[in-house]
């Protein structure tokens, strides 16, 4: 069960990670919570928009805020396999007997960010599938762990533009999230150019080490889930899969693959920690709603007919809620004031800890 004091620390915590980053990155604040929510959760996190929008930026601060280890691995068309998980060399010992030995890749770390990662070939780029689920390596036969946490957070540029490859369907099944970087404001802008130009470097402190943050994930794993609640992930989940028991209508049109299991994991996983940042004990429909479409968009594959009449993923997965339809929360107390407190509700029994979306 969660203490109290679990919470307190949880929110604390919260608290001084959004004020550190908030230092260096201005704006994308949908953006900074998603992040921060999949890491506390234990997911990797696709961060994909145009250059110069800040998602190199976005990862470096991370890597400064929760203190931890950080590999920089630039994707490019020639990079090899090797240059990512490591490879055995020949070494000579003291009697000049030659030897192999193992040289870890720049995966060998907490935080990896995999810049660009879809200018790298599908052989490169699959490198990461073992690291990012299972986190462990596996070279010449032999595997080995990784240090825990272990997160990657990917940049890509959109995969219309040239010298880019789109990235397997199993390695963007295993990115908790993919969040679409987007162009500041005008007034976000301003800002950012009066930040640059006293200094491009990065200025957030340590606000979280790998003890703390493995302690909110196990903080965040606490938190319950209402049986309906529960039901209602699953359903999204099937709702995309086109010969699922239960498709949805607009799904039977335009998708011609619906997510895996892992998207049913991710809403749940994510929910439990997104609740508490917004000062819950509890998971209800609008989180699962907000969360859909960083969970579910990557995920699922459109039909010709849903690209010609100019369909997104975004706009298929919110067809789908729409035509789901769950209890809210407001009607449900109407209907029954007498009722013991559901574990649906969406009401924050403590202060907020970021002033992002209001649900």
């Amino acid at each position: 069960m969660i203490a109290e004091k679990d919470i307190d620390q949880f929110s604390v915590q919260c608290k001084e990670i959004f004020n550190q980053l908030g230092r260096d990155v201005i704006g994308q604040k949908e953006v900074v919570e998603y992040t921060v929510i999949a890491m506390i959760a234990g997911g990797n996190v696709l961060l994909e928009g145009v250059p110069g929008v800040g998602k190199t930026r976005l990862v470096r601060s991370l890597g400064r805020v929760f203190d931890l280890p950080f590999s920089r691995i630039q994707f490019t068309p020639d990079l090899m396999p090797a240059d990512v998980t490591g490879t055995n060399i020949i070494v000579k010992d003291d009697k000049g007997n030659s030897t192999f030995s193992f040289q870890p890749g720049p995966v060998f770390s907490n935080i990896i960010l995999a810049d660009e990662i879809n200018r790298a070939t599908p052989k490169t780029q699959s490198a990461l599938l073992e690291a990012m689920q299972e986190h462990k390596v596996t070279v010449m036969g032999v595997s080995r762990k990784l240090d825990e946490p272990f997160f990657v957070l990917a940049t890509q540029n959109p995969i219309e533009q040239d010298g880019t490859y789109p990235l397997p369907e199993a390695q963007m099944d295993r990115f908790m999230f993919k969040l679409l970087v987007t162009n500041p404001n005008r007034d976000e802008l301003r800002r950012i150019v009066g930040m640059t130009q006293i200094t491009m470097d990065e200025v957030a402190d340590a606000a979280c080490n790998a003890k703390q943050l493995l302690a909110m994930r196990a903080t965040a794993k606490e938190v319950p889930v209402a049986d309906e609640v529960m039901d209602y992930a699953l359903s999204l989940t099937l709702a995309t899969q086109p010969d699922s028991e239960c498709p949805a209508n607009i799904t039977k049109k335009y998708v011609r693959c619906g997510a895996s299991p892992r998207a049913a994991q991710a809403l749940i996983s994510a929910a439990k920690v997104r609740a508490l940042i917004n000062g819950r004990y509890n998971v209800s429909y609008n989180d699962l709603d907000e969360l859909a479409c960083p969970v579910l968009r990557h995920r699922i594959k459109l039909t010709f007919e849903a690209v010609t009449d100019n369909l997104t993923p975004d706009d298929v997965i919110h067809g789908i809620i729409s035509e789901l339809k769950h209890p809210s929360t407001a009607k449900t107390a109407e209907k029954d004031s007498t009722a013991e407190p559901a574990n649906t509700e969406d009401k924050p029994t403590k202060r907020r800890l970021f002033g992002g979306n209001k649900n």
